[in-house]
């Protein structure tokens, strides 16, 4: 019977290991030497790679569900809850020198055509990720703190469009600045 922590530590490893390194670029091995477990543990929890990639990708987006809690405080008004939550965004990408970027752009890049439940299961984070965005600017938009001069669906696909690239190419460059360039023209452009 397996330790009720293994996995755990395996899912825990594998999301610094395949943000940092890449899904095809960390082999089980790698996973398992990092954790300090047995390869067999793995197998004892995951029946392939691919179903950890899947598991990694759900626990990726727990975790940035958490930093959007300042999406849902009322106290604030909407333009200033996304200019605090991308500034989080823009923090937790600093916090790894801009090295790691985004695991769905990152796994949209490298599975999208690789692993078909991969690609679904990231169509459906980026769905209700924009979802949400486009509930918030709507708010804005009655209340009168966002721009009603777009749609809040079209402002938010593309406002995460616009995130993706940014950090894709804050990655390439190790710099803050297309982040930067990002909110400033989010904040003072498309919203306004």
């Amino acid at each position: 019977m397996p330790k009720p922590n293994v996995k755990e530590q395996i899912v825990a490893t594998s999301l610094n290991l395949l943000h940092s390194k890449g899904f095809n670029a960390t082999s089980v091995q790698d996973i398992t030497d990092a954790a300090g477990v047995p390869k067999g543990s793995f197998y004892n929890h995951f029946a392939s790679k691919d179903a950890l990639g899947l598991e990694v990708l759900r626990r990726y987006a727990e975790q940035a569900a958490e930093l959007g809690e300042v999406l849902h405080n009322t106290a604030l008004p909407p333009l200033a809850r996304l200019q605090q939550y991308f500034e989080a965004l823009i923090a937790a990408n600093a916090e790894n020198d801009f090295n790691c970027g985004c695991l769905l752009g990152n796994f949209s890049t490298e599975l999208s055509n690789q692993i078909p439940a991969a690609r679904q299961a990231l169509h459906k984070e980026f769905a209700d990720w924009t979802e949400m965005m486009a509930g918030l600017i709507a708010e804005g938009q009655r209340t009168g703190n966002i721009s009603a001069g777009q749609p809040a669906l079209e402002m938010a696909n593309f406002i995460v469009d616009s995130w993706q690239g940014a950090v894709l190419r804050s990655k390439a460059e190790q710099s803050q600045a297309p982040l930067d360039r990002f909110l400033h023209t989010v904040l003072t452009r498309i919203l306004r």
